[in-house]
């Protein structure tokens, strides 16, 4: 039976709910009082903006949600383009105050910027329940101690391996520290099928990519690029460690010799066509089949994913995932609410690791023996989740990010020196 989420009602039905909390309201109740106080009213048709779909999952679950709610149906917005693109559009239409998009589909990265803004409504947190979700995703859709968005998905940086080409030169066991990495590369190289294979490839090229790549280097040697409170921390050895790892794999052919031009899209091209050993991926881009029984999937067949090394063990992936937000200039608010609801809960995030790969918030299930069986590295990918660095973010993250990338990039290519680059990186991000 299908779970049909709390409908709206009067001012007057929320005073009355707040003096009875304690005896006859029910759940639903309280969340739409809640909601009604939060300045969150208005029901009828809303508009759901987000990425492209090919998987056919979205469609699933706005067809349940509109045959359940023909008052209140849901029209996709489904943007084409990378992610800049998307940013872009989502920004226009906010400064725009159109209120044409409804619920927003954000890289939890971009949160606080429009959170600052103004552009998203402030949800009613004790009225919503996120007991179940991973600490860390929640923190994403928060913002100077308001919430701003519910995580429909998390994800941290993985390490996609040919385990086939492991397994014929005797390696047992992924590797855990770069070391190791390197190791397995040489026996893997001496192989006749491992002849002509790149040994690994991280994000460097001149994009957001560079910026993740950059968060799990530093993260990995236990650094940060920036404190809590914001300010930039690069002035340390541990940031001089991670840096100095990427600009020396790809100096020593390490990495491919264009890796500065490649971007996922071709990183993981190279990688499912058998030239690349190791790719640092996000698990939601792996995009592997959905079950194991089929016989095609990479995942049981002759690739495998396993936590990013690091220098001395285990490396520190950054932090990734999706959060679903109400715009501030949505007419029907309450509806808003109800949809984001429903698109992050366990039946919708179940459907969406199964059809997409996309990792889910809720961390019940990351242990659900069958999603388990379906997908082996969910608790690993848990365990990096939990540990994951989050990206400076912040009302200016764009800026930010670009100024990192242009600093990193000039120290990997070997136009700067690693210790200037960080110096003046430190000094850029300060002001």
């Amino acid at each position: 039976m299908r779970r049909t989420p709390w409908r709206g009602g009067t001012l007057a039905g929320a005073v009355a709910c707040a003096a009875l909390a304690l005896s006859a309201c029910g759940t639903g109740d309280r969340v739409r009082a809640g909601a009604i106080a939060a300045g969150l009213e208005g029901r009828g048709p809303i508009t759901f903006v987000t990425a492209i779909d090919h998987s056919g999952y979205l469609r699933k679950q706005l067809d349940t949600w509109n045959e359940d709610h023909p008052d209140e149906r849901v029209h996709v917005v489904e943007l084409n383009g990378g992610p800049a693109e998307q940013r872009r559009r989502l920004v226009e239409d906010a400064r725009a105050k159109s209120g044409v998009y409804s619920v927003l589909d954000l890289d939890v990265v971009w949160t606080a910027e429009f959170a600052v803004n103004g552009w998203l409504a402030r949800l009613p947190e004790d009225r919503l329940d996120l007991s179940g979700t991973l600490p860390a995703a929640v923190a994403t859709g928060r913002y100077q101690g308001g919430l701003y968005a519910v995580p429909s998905s998390s994800d941290a940086g993985m390490l996609s391996y040919r385990k086939d080409l492991l397994d014929k030169a005797g390696i047992a066991a992924p590797p855990r520290t770069y070391a190791e990495m390197w190791a397995d590369c040489d026996k893997v190289r001496r192989l006749p099928e491992g002849r002509n294979v790149d040994c690994y490839l991280t994000g460097v090229d001149r994009s957001e990519d560079l910026t993740v790549s950059l968060t799990e280097a530093v993260g990995g040697a236990g650094g940060s690029i920036t404190a809590p409170n914001g300010d930039p921390t690069l002035d340390t050895p541990a940031a001089e460690r991670g840096l100095e790892f990427l600009a020396r794999a790809r100096e020593d052919g390490r990495m491919p010799k264009n890796a500065t031009a490649l971007d996922a899209a071709d990183a993981r091209r190279r990688f499912e066509s058998g030239r690349l050993l190791f790719l640092r991926q996000w698990t939601a881009d792996q995009d592997v089949p959905a079950s194991e029984d089929d016989g095609a999937s990479r995942v049981a067949s002759g690739h495998a994913v396993a936590p990013l090394p690091g220098p001395d063990g285990p490396g520190t992936a950054a932090l990734g995932g999706r959060d679903l937000a109400v715009s501030a200039f949505a007419a029907h608010k309450l509806t808003a609410l109800d949809f984001v609801r429903f698109l992050t809960g366990e039946a919708a995030q179940r459907a969406g690791l199964t059809a997409t790969s996309r990792p889910p918030a809720l961390g019940t299930l990351y242990d659900d023996p069958e999603l388990v069986r379906r997908f082996p590295y969910l608790p690993a990918l848990r365990a990096a989740i939990t540990n994951a660095r989050p990206r400076p973010a912040g009302p200016g993250y764009p800026k930010v990010s670009a100024t990192i990338q242009d600093a990193a990039y000039g120290a990997i290519t070997g136009q700067i020196p690693v210790d200037r680059a960080l110096s003046e990186l430190q000094n850029d991000l300060r002001h």
